[in-house]
C-alpha cells in the first residue's frame, strides 16, 4: 500500500515536471530553438581541418579553416625519422600540439595528407622510390588510430591538383593535368570536372612512362622512364655525362654541389653547357607531355615543383619539343603553364581540400 502511494507521488511529480517543460517550451520557443541550434553547432560542426604535406626534405602541417585560410603552420625534417613508427609518433604529437595552441581539438574535422607514392584508394604509401620508408605503409590508418580523426591520404600530385583547381591555374577548368617536377615526376588528371585515379589509384604516373627504351635505370626498377631524365637526379646525371664527354669549360665543373638549382644559376651566367643540360631535359619532358596531351586532350598542362622554377631555360625547349610531337589537331589549343602559387602553401591547402572530402569520423563522439 505504501509502495503504491509512493508510485502515485512519483508519477504525479513526473507529470508536473512534464507540464512545466511544456509550458517553458511554449513560452520560450524561439529562444530555445536558437539555443538548440547553437549547442548542436558547437558539438557537431567542425570548422577546421589539418593539411599535411610530406616531401623528401620536410613535413609541413597546418591548421586550415573552412575558407581556406591557414591559421597556423609548422614543419620538421622528414629525413630525421627513417623509422616509420617514430615518424608517425612525431607527426601525431606535432599535430596535437599545433591544434591545441590554435583553437583546440574540438574544432578539427579531419586530416588530409599529401605523400609521394600515396594511394588514395588504400590510404597507403606504396613502394616510394624516393622516401626513406620502403614497402607498403598504411599511414592513413596509423594516424587515424593515433589521433582518433578521419584521415585521407593521396599522392602528392593528386593533392597539388586539388590545390591548383581550388586556388590556382586550374580554377574554372574541367580538363587539365598537373605535372610535378622535383625529386620525382608525378602527375594527376582532372577530367570532366573530376579527379581521375584509375582502377587502383595509380592513374597519371607519367614519370614512369618510357621515353628511352633500355635507357637509364629508374628508382621504380624500370629503364628509360621519363623521371630518370627530367627529375632532380636525372638532370644531375645529364650534367655529369656531358662534363665527362667533353673538355669544354663550364662553371658546373667548379660547383661544390651539383643540383638543378646550381645548374640553373650557371645558365643565368650564360654557361653554354648548363644551358644544354636544360635543353636536353626540356626536350625529353616535351616528348612526355606531348604523348600525355595527345591521349587526354586537356585544356592545360600545369607544371609545379622546384624544377619548374628554371623558367625559360626549361620551358622554351619543352614547348619546342611539345610542338613537334603532340597530335597536330590540338597543338595550338593546349596551354602549357608554370604554376604561380607558392608550392608549400598550395600543397598544404590541397591537403586541406582532401580533408574536407573524407567522411567525418571520430573516436570522441
Amino acid at each position: 500500500m505504501v509502495q503504491n502511494y509512493e508510485n502515485i507521488l512519483n508519477k504525479r511529480a513526473f507529470l508536473e515536471k512534464k507540464a512545466q517543460i511544456i509550458w517553458l517550451v511554449q513560452e520560450n520557443f524561439v529562444f530555445l530553438s536558437h539555443l538548440f541550434v547553437i549547442c548542436m553547432n558547437k558539438e557537431t560542426i567542425k570548422t577546421r581541418v589539418v593539411g599535411v604535406d610530406i616531401s623528401y626534405d620536410a613535413t609541413t602541417y597546418a591548421v586550415v579553416d573552412i575558407r581556406g585560410n591557414i591559421i597556423a603552420e609548422e614543419s620538421f625534417p622528414t629525413a630525421d625519422y627513417p623509422d616509420i613508427n617514430n615518424y608517425v609518433s612525431k607527426l601525431s604529437e606535432a599535430i596535437v600540439t599545433l591544434v591545441e595552441a590554435n583553437g583546440g581539438y574540438e574544432t578539427i574535422r579531419s586530416i588530409g595528407i599529401s605523400a609521394p607514392s600515396g594511394n588514395y584508394a588504400t590510404g597507403c604509401i606504396v613502394n616510394s622510390p624516393n622516401m626513406p620508408w620502403k614497402g607498403v605503409i598504411p599511414l592513413s590508418a596509423m594516424l587515424r588510430d593515433r589521433l582518433g580523426l578521419a584521415v585521407a591520404l593521396a599522392n602528392d600530385a593528386h593533392v597539388v591538383l586539388l590545390g591548383e583547381q581550388a586556388f590556382g591555374a586550374g580554377h574554372g577548368m574541367k580538363n587539365f593535368v598537373v605535372v610535378t617536377l622535383g625529386h620525382g615526376v608525378g602527375s594527376c588528371i582532372y577530367s570532366n570536372g573530376k579527379v581521375h585515379l584509375g582502377t587502383d589509384g595509380h592513374a597519371g604516373e607519367i614519370g614512369h612512362t618510357c621515353v628511352v627504351p633500355g635507357g637509364r635505370e629508374c628508382g621504380c626498377g624500370n629503364k628509360g622512364c621519363l623521371e630518370a631524365y627530367v627529375a632532380a637526379k636525372g638532370i644531375n646525371q645529364t650534367a655529369r655525362e656531358m662534363m665527362a664527354e667533353s673538355d669544354e669549360p663550364s662553371l658546373m665543373r667548379s660547383l661544390d654541389k651539383l643540383t638543378p638549382r646550381t645548374i640553373f644559376e650557371c645558365c643565368e651566367q650564360g654557361d653554354k653547357m648548363a644551358i644544354e643540360v636544360f635543353r636536353r631535359t626540356g626536350e625529353s619532358l616535351g616528348v612526355g607531355i606531348a604523348n600525355y596531351a595527345s591521349v587526354l586532350d586537356p585544356e592545360a598542362v600545369i607544371f609545379t615543383g622546384g624544377i619548374a622554377r628554371a623558367g625559360h631555360w626549361l620551358l622554351d625547349p619543352v614547348m619546342e619539343s611539345f610542338s613537334k610531337h603532340v597530335f597536330q589537331n590540338i597543338k595550338d589549343r593546349v596551354k602549357v603553364v608554370i604554376s604561380s602559387l607558392n608550392d608549400h602553401e598550395r600543397d598544404v591547402l590541397g591537403a586541406s581540400v582532401l580533408a574536407w572530402d573524407v567522411p567525418e569520423y571520430s573516436l570522441f563522439k
